[in-house]
């Protein structure tokens, strides 16, 4: 039997995915259903085209032309502890799991040191769980999305954070996603499930990262985080992954009554790069903040769109996303407010700023409203161009050379989002990559 197949030829999906199943995965009835039924929706559904309004910008052709395999849940992981640790932006004082081509690899993992109503932990350990089986697959719709359906049914294993009600969870918790391909074009699959209980605080990291590869992969991660009434979540998502990975990624956020949610998207690496941001206020006195920085060069493709749907009334949401583009890469906005007719007293702002730093440099933008209440504050707006001259003119004009002048404004420019980050070993890891990066 091999160790890899090819997962895109959908005349094959039926039996490629009972391949797998019999290899590896959650066997439970209710996930074994789950998993078939998307298998069946992904074989109905196209593969966006750059025909479709949503995907204009992105050409996911090479999901069709090219061959990648899926990894095998059977192959033996090889990352170590120490070979993770330099990925690590958050400190030894963290809680940190590591996915391997999306299995959970536990000798890489540092768990431990949890307070009590905290359960960090593989998908597979953890499906019997309620919370589990109640939420998993019930927010990201893979109904209607082919990519999302492709992940729940090859998504073998995954990371789940559970936290009971009333806990105040101080310790990090970091989700490694590493790819190691084997220098093979491979597909990997990482799922994430959060669920947050009342009035209890946590603190989340995604990081996308690949490990030791020269071959092209394609990375498809959906994220599904359930926020509890009162409940306060910090969320940040690092993509730092080679120019050879094709990335799609989507996060279903759910906020109950009285919550607050901070999110914050850093790309900063990978050659395509397609997020899906949706944020539902799903009750009264829910709090978003989204917070997003893109920093692309060479012939990178960032393409980021969000959705804050407004579902009830006297919500408020505050979005900034920030894109410093170079070379011949191509960076992309598409921001939508959604306020349903019931969401009356909604607050909602948002605003998408770039520097394109040379002239084959691109930038699309399309902030857009979408209202169908009266009473309601809601603005949004969208700007490109380039460096400041008269902030560029004042730094000279005291003695800083051109070429300094211009990266101590790219990095404040940067700075304005990632001093939105909670924390501070984060937030200082991510300047100083940046700083490299802009250096360059």
């Amino acid at each position: 039997m091999s160790n890899t197949t090819v997962i895109l030829d959908k005349t094959n999906l039926a039996q490629d995915f009972e391949t797998f199943s019999e290899l590896y995965g959650m066997q439970s009835p209710e996930f074994s259903s789950l998993r078939k039924d998307a298998a069946i929706q992904f074989s109905s559904l196209d593969i966006p085209t750059t025909k479709h309004e949503e995907w204009k910008y992105f050409n996911l052709s090479a999901l069709s032309k090219d061959n990648y395999k899926t990894v095998s849940p059977s192959n033996d992981l090889k990352l170590t502890l120490s070979e993770v640790s330099q990925l690590n932006l958050i400190g030894k004082n963290a809680c940190t799991v590591v996915l391997e081509n999306g299995i959970f690899n536990k000798k890489a993992s540092t768990i431990s040191s949890l307070p009590n109503g905290v359960l960090v932990g593989s998908l597979v350990d953890l499906k019997n769980d309620a919370r589990v089986i109640s939420n998993f697959a019930k927010h990201a719709p893979y109904i209607d999305q082919a990519i999302v359906a492709l992940n729940t049914a090859y998504a073998f294993d995954g990371v789940v954070v559970l936290v009971d009600d009333n806990v105040k969870c101080e310790l990090p918790i970091h989700v490694l996603n590493i790819t190691t391909a084997n220098n093979q074009l491979a597909a990997s699959y990482v799922r994430v499930l959060v669920v947050v209980g009342r009035n209890s605080e946590v603190n989340i990291t995604e990081g996308y990262y690949t490990f030791n590869n020269t071959e092209r992969t394609f990375v498809n991660a959906v994220s599904e985080v359930v926020v509890g009434e009162g409940a306060n979540v910090n969320y940040a998502k690092i993509q730092n992954e080679d120019q050879t990975t094709l990335h799609v990624n989507f996060h279903q956020l759910n906020q109950a009554k009285n919550s607050t949610v901070h999110t914050t998207t850093i790309t900063l690496g990978g050659g395509m790069v397609r997020n899906n941001l949706h944020i539902r206020l799903d009750d009264v006195n829910c709090n978003s903040y989204l917070n997003g920085l893109y920093v692309a060069d060479g012939v990178q493709v960032i393409d980021n769109h969000t959705l804050v749907d407004h579902a009830k009334p006297n919500c408020f949401s505050s979005e900034l996303y920030k894109g410093i583009i170079d070379d011949k890469a191509q960076g992309v906005f598409n921001g939508k407010i959604l306020v349903r007719e019931d969401a009356q007293k909604t607050n909602a702002y948002q605003s998408n700023k770039n520097i394109l730093l040379s002239n084959d440099a691109t930038m699309y933008a399309k902030p857009q409203l979408e209202i169908f209440a009266d009473d309601v504050k809601c603005s949004h707006g969208a700007t490109t161009g380039q460096i400041d001259d008269e902030a560029l003119f004042y730094l000279r004009s005291r003695g800083i050379g051109e070429v300094e002048a211009r990266k101590l404004l790219n990095h404040a420019f940067a700075a304005d989002v990632i001093n939105q980050i909670a924390l501070e070993p984060l937030k200082l890891g991510l300047l100083g990559i940046i700083s490299s990066k802009l250096s360059k």
